[in-house]
């Protein structure tokens, strides 16, 4: 089997041979979320949720409920409109099945943008996500939280620099007043007192569902992460077919779940699904599943 190395991620595609399900095409690899956006101040984690859309996302959309508005110079005939769905279509078909309980219709197709932003952009994570049906409990979160970091990158640097930098200079607490701070300065004069100290809130309160930060008053901990073995396993797979500012053994999904790349041969030998070699200060991985879904069917679900 040939080595990867991990400096940059490997070519898009799926494998001669592996299994696949809704790949992403040939040369349309997918990438990590780059423009700053406001969403987290309305939806956070969303563990719950994210679960329930996994479970709905394949459903078929009636055909009426596809048709969105015409949009000036695209086609609005019946394929068209088959092949994609308006959003406004599926959110009202998420919200008349009931896909997350008793939300309200408003609530749903707020829920639903985050969701599409989250998880249809990854096609091949989201179409693994479905097949894997029951998930266990202790991945959901952190599932959850990468997928997150890829969609909005105020919580990815949030999650993958600031936090885990504070945790370098041996600082073991964070409070609001210096996410606040933090958040002003990344924009300085973008935003209003108020919008910055919902941002802090909504931050501390995201990492605390992880299990990044610890207490709900300040000063917040900052506790070990016990991330399970599979979930960095994961996470390689996946950002090996995105295209993300980093490299494989550096970056801020593995920053943000104390993997750094000093520390990386450290946690490399208990990674499943991959093998770990090193040779002249040079780090490489070999794959040894052919892509992120023969990945996640052998070592995710509950009967993994």
């Amino acid at each position: 089997m040939n080595a990867a190395p991990v400096e940059t991620p490997a070519p898009s595609g799926t494998p001669p041979g592996s299994a696949s399900l809704d790949p992403t095409p040939s040369g349309a690899r997918p990438a990590e979320a780059t423009a700053v956006h406001t969403r987290i101040l309305r939806c956070m984690l969303a563990v719950d949720d994210s679960y329930a859309y996994w479970q709905h996302a394949g459903e078929d959309v009636p055909v009426d409920a596809r048709w969105g508005p015409a949009v000036a110079g695209r086609s609005t005939d019946r394929g068209a409109a088959r092949a994609a769905p308006s959003a406004a279509g599926r959110a009202r078909v998420a919200f008349e099945r009931r896909w997350f309980g008793a939300k309200s219709e408003a609530r749903v197709r707020t829920l639903m943008t985050d969701m599409v932003e989250r998880f249809d952009a990854y096609p091949e994570a989201l179409a693994l996500l479905r097949r894997l049906g029951a998930v266990p409990s202790n991945l959901r979160p952190f599932l959850c939280h990468v997928h997150t970091q890829l969609a909005d990158p105020i919580y990815r640097r949030f999650t993958g620099e600031l936090l885990p930098t504070r945790r370098e200079q041996g600082l073991t607490t964070i409070d609001r007043d210096t996410v606040v701070r933090w958040v002003d300065a990344l924009q300085a004069g973008r935003w209003g007192a108020s919008t910055c100290v919902k941002f802090a809130s909504n931050l501390l309160a995201t990492a605390l569902d992880v299990g990044l930060v610890s207490g709900r008053r300040d000063p917040r901990k900052l506790p070990p992460i016990p991330v399970p073995d599979v979930l960095l396993g994961y996470v390689l797979y996946l950002l090996r077919d995105v295209r993300i500012d980093g490299s494989l053994t550096d970056n801020p999904y593995l920053r943000s779940l104390g993997v750094t790349r000093s520390t990386f041969r450290a946690f490399a030998s208990r990674i499943p699904g991959v093998r770990f070699a090193e040779l002249g200060g040079v780090i490489d991985l070999a794959w040894l599943e052919p892509s992120l879904t023969a990945f996640g069917l052998r070592y995710l679900g509950e009967s993994a």
